[in-house]
């Protein structure tokens, strides 16, 4: 009986050996390259491999994956698939192991402890190669940080900077955007800027804050305190839009003029644009408004939202690349020390703000 392609699944070595004339393992040495086919003649080899495409045999990769102890996978941990900036990161993280030919298992941790600890042990018991973890405020937690340490594989951590020499990371430079984002509205002539700060336990928060503070030195710039609030802490990255749009209306309900409002992020920015809209204050022309990250909805939001770049795409890339490079280490039975880059943001003007003069 002839087997179709579209019962590829069921398709064997046997069968393959029936179609085409030679044995079983005569096939098996062809079809999964095995040293010994060198020995083979090319005519062979044709012939079986004329066999196993018209049969459409497909090899199993987890018997394979059994003999020579190798996944081909890369398990890749998201804090929060809802998050809008893990989509352009999980593209370049695709896209980098697609190219390598590697698997990637995707696991999205919700913010919870347990449910990391878990999924981390499942990816182990699959073998996996390789990790790539997406990282925020909960990977602060020390004890989280061992059990990445115990795995023993490569691993990048993307959005946390970590140094030691056990696990790599991708960053971008929190502190430039932070200068570049008050730059650009003082180059504008603002001077009277309100100011929306990360979650303090956030890692982004800090670096931000502190280009903010070394370009008002730089420039003579007050920081009006009355004016500076902070985002509550959230395991909800959507709950910053909401957030934004409470702090503003508090910024606003002070009666303390201002010109320019300077959000953490894209999401903060929506709401502060929200909240002003509400207030009657209309943007740019009332008031500009700045994000950080520069996710898809930015440029599509109206106004256009002037925001500081991360190159999203390129720190997924960047990580897969330095985990292939830790996985290509362990088969060749090398050191390989952990690698920390920190990428360079970009400010992208675009319609919500405006200068002054």
């Amino acid at each position: 009986m002839r087997h179709s392609k579209g019962n590829a699944s069921m398709v064997t070595i046997r069968d393959v050996a029936k179609e085409s004339g030679f044995s079983s393992t005569t096939v098996s040495i062809v079809l999964n390259d095995a040293p010994l086919a060198r020995y083979i003649p090319p005519v062979t080899k044709k012939r079986i491999a004329r066999a196993a495409e018209k049969l459409g045999y497909r090899p199993n990769q987890f018997a394979r994956s059994l003999r020579s102890k190798r996944s081909h996978t890369v398990g890749v941990m998201v804090f929060d698939m809802t998050d809008p900036y893990c989509t352009l990161v999980l593209r370049g993280i695709e896209n980098t192991l697609y190219q390598a030919s590697y698997l990637p298992i995707l696991t999205d941790v919700h913010n919870e402890r347990s449910r990391f600890e878990r999924y981390l042990e499942m990816l182990l018991d699959r073998r996996i190669e390789g990790l790539v973890v997406l990282a925020n405020w909960l990977f602060l937690d020390i004890n989280l940080l061992a059990d990445l340490e115990k795995s023993s594989i490569p691993t990048t951590l993307i959005g946390c900077e970590l140094k030691g020499d056990s696990m790599s990371s991708v960053i971008v430079d929190n502190e430039v955007g932070g200068y570049l984002a008050l730059e650009h509205l003082h180059s504008l002539g603002h001077r009277k800027i309100a100011f929306i700060r990360g979650p303090k336990a956030l890692s982004d928060s800090a670096p931000r804050w502190r280009g903010i503070r070394n370009f008002a030195k730089t420039c003579g710039l007050e920081l009006d305190s009355h004016l500076i609030v902070d985002l509550p802490e959230s395991s909800d990255p959507l709950s910053s839009f909401e957030a934004g749009q409470k702090l503003t209306e508090a910024l606003i309900k002070q009666k303390r003029p201002f010109t320019a409002l300077l959000a953490f992020d894209d999401m903060t920015a929506f709401g502060a644009i929200r909240a002003l809209n509400r207030a009657g204050l209309r943007v740019p022309e009332q008031c500009s408004v700045t994000g950080f990250d520069d996710v898809a909805a930015s440029a599509l939001c109206t106004p256009a939202l002037t925001t500081v770049r991360q190159p999203m795409e390129a720190m997924g890339a960047g990580a897969v690349g330095i985990v292939l490079e830790g996985i290509q280490a362990v088969l060749e039975k090398r050191e390989v020390a952990a690698y920390h880059r920190k990428v360079a943001p970009e400010l992208v003007a675009r319609e919500s703000t405006r200068s002054l003069l």
